[in-house]
């Protein structure tokens, strides 16, 4: 049997579990993307589009906010009607998914959805490029508006909205785009599905619709990188961390002599293993100095929120929990989970000393990245205190200078 097809994940649950972590970004507003995607495929039904096209809008929807990582831009975008730094986000979407092929179709929207329509009407875009661009642009503002009144005010504020919305009809958004919306957004149930509890099945039961073609390793893999790259940019000082776990991960499988198919599976859960540190804000990663104990208590929660964004995903489970684990010890130390020996598994061991090896090897707001002498007696020391797996922490030092220059490479 070919290998491709021996693991595969359903890309609609990828999707949605990629919109999950980048809403985390929001602190205290979680589903912007799902939302966004609602709107607009009821927009997309009263249009007539077809089924293909109503599920592509719902997925750029899901996925139009991927460059977002920093809570800093995050706010500027909910603040400002008219954010008139808003495309650099849409140039990182854009750059991020161009050259990956299961979704390269949304990029070029994705790139224009903050552009208004009296300029793009005039760009050389195709005309569902242009539409499918200006109805998320839409979608997204009317979020934006709503988003402060969701729980018991929504329904007392639609008037304002849908003013807003139409008073920028033909300068902002398409005129026929603005009737669209106008007509589906009449009914109450319309403004009541985007509460949190509602719009959060509603996603659910899309993920679960599936697609025919799931993804192979080698997509997942490209897939991971671009879910690594995303939590990677929310802070200068954590800048390829992911990849260099990711590395690390393949290689110390490798010399430990596990199957090439495990070596990949964990480079996935290397790329991935950060994904909840999305959550934490800007601030305590940015920090210069040590971290208050509520600041610790913070930041500790960002593995859980991992293991919640990726367990959902049929055919990531083992993996979910070997990202979920990078800081859990041998001697039940560590956190969030505090797995017994047994279930803190080989595989998840060699996540939590690749993550350590290459955080120590990275510069940081507080120190400059340690040389290799430091790195093997830090190492050492936690093997022997039991945080970390010593067999695992022998291999490493035994090949530190390799570990080393894959952990300080910069791709």
């Amino acid at each position: 049997m070919d290998k491709h097809l021996k693991f595969s994940v359903d890309l609609r649950q990828m999707v949605v579990a990629i919109e999950t972590a980048v809403s985390l970004v929001g602190m205290n507003d979680t589903n912007h993307g799902k939302r966004v995607g609602y709107i607009a495929l009821q927009m997309a039904n009263h249009l007539g589009l077809s089924e293909e096209e109503k599920l592509f809008i719902f997925e750029l929807g899901l996925l139009h906010d991927c460059g977002v990582s920093s809570d800093t831009i995050h706010r500027q975008l909910v603040n400002q009607f008219d954010w008139e730094e808003s495309h650099k986000h849409s140039e990182i979407g854009y750059n991020l998914l161009k050259d990956f092929n299961p979704l390269k179709q949304l990029a070029t929207p994705i790139r224009y959805h903050h552009t208004h329509w009296e300029e793009l009407k005039h760009t050389d875009l195709s005309i569902m490029e242009k539409r499918m661009a200006n109805l998320i642009f839409l979608a997204d503002r009317v979020d934006v508006k709503a988003s402060p009144f969701y729980g018991h005010e929504i329904l007392f504020h639609v008037d304002e909205i849908k003013k807003c919305i139409q008073s920028n009809s033909d300068t902002f958004f398409d005129p026929e785009l603005v009737e669209s919306f106008i007509a589906v957004s009449s009914p109450e149930a319309f403004w009541l599905s985007l509460e949190s509890r509602h719009i959060t099945r509603f996603a659910w039961d899309m993920s679960n619709r599936g697609y025919e073609k799931k993804l192979s390793m080698d997509d997942l893999t490209h897939l991971a990188k671009i879910f690594s790259y995303i939590v990677d940019q929310k802070s200068a000082f954590t800048a390829q961390h992911s990849v260099g776990v990711a590395k690390l991960c393949h290689h110390l499988a490798e010399k430990i002599g596990l199957t090439t198919d495990e070596a990949n599976k964990l480079q996935i859960a290397g790329y991935l293993h950060d994904v909840g540190k999305l959550h934490v804000p800007d601030g305590i990663l940015d920090k210069v100095g040590p971290l208050s104990k509520l600041e610790r208590a913070i930041i500790n929660q960002h593995s859980y929120e991992t293991y919640e964004i990726l367990r959902p995903i049929s055919g990531l489970e083992e993996i979910a929990k070997w990202a979920a684990y990078h800081h859990e010890g041998c001697t039940n130390t560590g956190y969030p989970f505090h797995p017994s020996l047994e279930k803190f598994s080989l595989h998840a061991r060699i996540v939590a000393v690749a993550d350590v090896f290459q955080a120590l090897v990275q510069n940081r707001p507080y120190r400059e990245g340690m040389e290799i002498s430091e790195v093997v007696q830090i190492l050492t020391k936690m093997s022997e205190d039991g945080q970390l797996d010593k067999a695992i922490v022998d291999v490493t030092i035994k090949d530190a200078e390799q570990c080393y220059h894959i952990a300080k490479s910069d791709s």
